[in-house]
């Protein structure tokens, strides 16, 4: 027996969500858990997806993957969760069986068993039709139905809206300095671009012991932010901003960051590295979107990588994060711009792109 649920559904890209009241969630199946969301962030990649930059998923589709909530219901053989849990959602769900999982690289997992395939029916549908789960989550909705290993359980103790930004921003940005990058006590560091990402990629650098952290954005405004996250030096965006970083560091910096997902900042970033340096991006581009770079750059170890969901293994980082958070080594209050209702996240998801300063909005339902 289906549930009837509010969400927010995106039938056209570069057009407004709709608020809809009568989705239909399944029921768990095996290795399922029925979630009730209590809060969910508005991010970037919501926005990439809406406006039609990745095609992955098919059309309508409810948005949403940085996510809380409390479970419900479980399936048959679920046996890490029951009913009362409180947990948060990670798009990084892992098989625990493919060549990732078994190497230890389970955030680039094949995905196999994860999401429903072939005759099983579709965890959501509306008026009849299939609905696609974005990212096997679906967070813009009153209820997830996911796979178990979409979901680590936190303490209960841990408010939600709080915990909700840990499952995208804070993995993703803490986890690419300490994780992906390797940031080693007192190297230098360059980011380019302050919200919510970036300014996790800050405070990762700043745990892991950087000597020097400069941040970049084209806004006033985040750029002098991210020193209350741990940037030594605030630089706003502009066309000597390679220079200028160049000349700050005397020669360049041993990381660069790309949080924003634009070519010219993910070139940028690896135009400030001195030799030996590493430029990572994080900032999700658009498809299809290349990356140019001198060949003779290349010279004396100058290397570039990307970085998914901060190379997470999330059941373990994630609770550490929340650790980091109690003890109050790792900003998370500072964090969330505004919390906000359903009817609003689609336009906090446009005015991503128009640098108000807003870091993090997240959606409260209830």
């Amino acid at each position: 027996m289906t549930q009837h649920v509010r969400a927010l559904l995106l039938t056209e890209t570069g057009k407004p969500q709709e608020i809809i009241d009568d989705l239909d969630v399944d029921l768990p199946l095996d290795h399922e858990v029925l979630v009730r969301t209590c809060a969910c962030g508005v991010c970037h990649s919501d926005l990439h997806f809406r406006q039609g930059k990745w095609t992955t998923f098919p059309l309508p589709l409810v948005l949403g993957h940085e996510c809380a909530g409390v479970v419900e219901k479980v399936g048959p053989q679920v046996t890490y969760l029951k009913p009362g849990d409180h947990v948060v959602g990670c798009l990084t769900a892992f098989c625990g069986e493919c060549r990732y999982c078994l190497t230890g690289r389970m955030y680039i997992c094949e995905g196999t068993g994860l999401s429903r395939t072939g005759k099983s029916r579709a965890r959501l549908r509306y008026k009849g039709k299939d609905i696609a789960q974005f990212v096997n989550l679906s967070g813009f909705a009153d209820m997830l139905l996911v796979h178990e290993r979409a979901l680590v359980r936190i303490d209960p103790e841990m408010p939600l809206d709080v915990a909700a930004a840990v499952g995208c921003a804070v993995t993703t940005g803490v986890g690419a300095a300490i994780n992906t990058a390797r940031v080693r006590p007192g190297e230098t560091v360059a980011v380019f671009g302050c919200g919510g990402v970036g300014l996790n990629v800050i405070q990762g650098a700043r745990i892991a012991g950087a000597s020097r952290i400069i941040a970049i954005d084209r806004s006033e405004k985040k750029a002098t932010d991210a020193l209350r996250f741990g940037a030594t030096d605030a630089v706003l965006a502009t066309d000597d901003v390679v220079g200028r970083v160049v000349e700050m560091t005397a020669g360049g910096v041993e990381h660069a960051f790309e949080a924003v997902g634009i070519r010219a900042t993910a070139e940028n970033a690896f135009a400030v590295l001195r030799p030996g340096g590493m430029a990572t991006i994080v900032g999700l581009l658009p498809e299809g979107e290349r990356i140019s770079v001198p060949a003779t750059a290349l010279t004396f170890d100058r290397r570039l990588q990307g970085s998914n969901m901060g190379s997470n293994r999330f059941r373990i980082d994630i609770p550490a994060y929340l650790q980091m958070y109690k003890d109050g080594r790792l900003k998370l209050d500072e964090l969330i711009s505004r919390r906000i209702g359903l009817d609003q996240v689609d336009n906090a998801m446009v005015a991503l792109d128009s640098g108000d300063g807003i870091i993090r909005s997240v959606a409260v339902f209830g």
